[in-house]
């Protein structure tokens, strides 16, 4: 049975050789990622700035968008809307929504509850009604920030365990790499950083390192194959012995994000471009930084490595 080829079985792509290019690029997208992080920040959401959070359900199926119609020509601050499911909610289905609304100065947490029941009117039911202040949020920012380090420090152990030292390092600086460009891209575009951004970084931290570890792995198996060869040869050799499989799978999982961007509403905007920047990007540096960065380590990229690249273009 013959094998449907999504590159040809004689790839040979000197990533090595183009490692400059790629270090210069990967450079470039950091630099504009902290100076937008410094300069404008983040555009945080109801989730981290503070704000009223009610759960609503009607006997009938709801049409969120004439609700978020109706909740927004109150006059609030920023509004989101969504459905809920699971039990009595399935009876009808999209009956119960969750509304968020971000208190202004004119309104307090309070006065928005009134309103917005008394706008709905009695044909719907409020099983919650929490009034979040600004400091419970500021703290749920920084748990979602420490969660976030802590994932991609844990994955670079994990990795440094499971292979050697230097793997790890690799490991821990793409990872980062892949999660703090990928923050940078809600500063740049101003996009909203809420709990769903949070999600998207450590779903894309997963993501990066299960890229890396296929790298990472290919090129322990031919260290053992090919014991003379050099470290720059045996990268690309191992980087391109991978390459059919790590495109597919990042189109694979491309294509599944996209009903999600164009059909998801705003609340899953944000989560669903935030993960296929995140795919281009964690397929980047998986194949130029993680693995490239192992001829600068010592025993790894040592007189074996850099030298050895050195050596081959005189």
């Amino acid at each position: 049975m013959r094998h449907i080829r999504f590159l040809p079985d004689d790839t040979n792509v000197d990533f090595i050789g183009w490692r400059y290019y790629a270090f210069a690029a990967d450079g470039l997208l950091l630099l504009i990622a902290l100076v937008s992080i410094v300069v404008q920040g983040f555009n945080l959401g109801i989730d981290f700035q503070g704000g009223v959070l009610l759960e609503t359900k009607a006997a009938h199926t709801l049409d969120i968008g004439t609700m978020r119609s109706t909740i927004n020509g109150l006059g609030f601050g920023q509004s989101q809307l969504q459905y809920f499911g699971g039990g009595e909610c399935d009876k009808p289905v999209n009956s119960c929504v969750l509304i968020r609304v971000q208190p202004t100065a004119a309104h307090s947490g309070q006065d928005i509850v009134n309103t917005v029941k008394a706008k709905l009117g009695p044909s719907y039911s409020f099983r919650r009604a929490e009034v979040v202040g600004p400091s419970v949020s500021r703290e749920l920012f920084y748990d979602g920030v420490k969660a976030t380090i802590l994932a991609i420090v844990l994955i670079s152990l994990y990795v440094a365990v499971r292979f050697e030292w230097q793997f790890g390092v690799g490991a821990l600086i793409a990872t980062g790499h892949d999660v703090f460009v990928t923050a940078g891209l809600f500063s740049v575009f101003h996009m909203e950083f809420s709990i769903n951004s949070v999600a998207a970084l450590l779903l894309l931290a997963g993501y990066s390192i299960n890229d890396t570890v296929v790298v990472f792995d290919r090129i322990r198996e031919n260290r053992r194959k090919y014991k003379r060869m050099a470290l720059p040869e045996l990268i690309n050799l191992s980087t391109n012995q991978i390459m059919t499989r790590t495109t597919l799978v990042s189109f694979a999982t491309a294509l599944t994000m996209l009903p999600l961007l164009f059909f998801g509403g705003p609340e899953l905007f944000g989560f669903s471009a935030a993960i296929l920047f995140g795919i281009v990007v964690g397929t980047f540096s998986s194949t130029y930084v993680a693995a490239a960065l192992l001829l600068y380590l010592p025993h790894v990229g040592g007189p074996r490595g850099e030298d050895a690249a050195v050596a081959s273009k005189a």
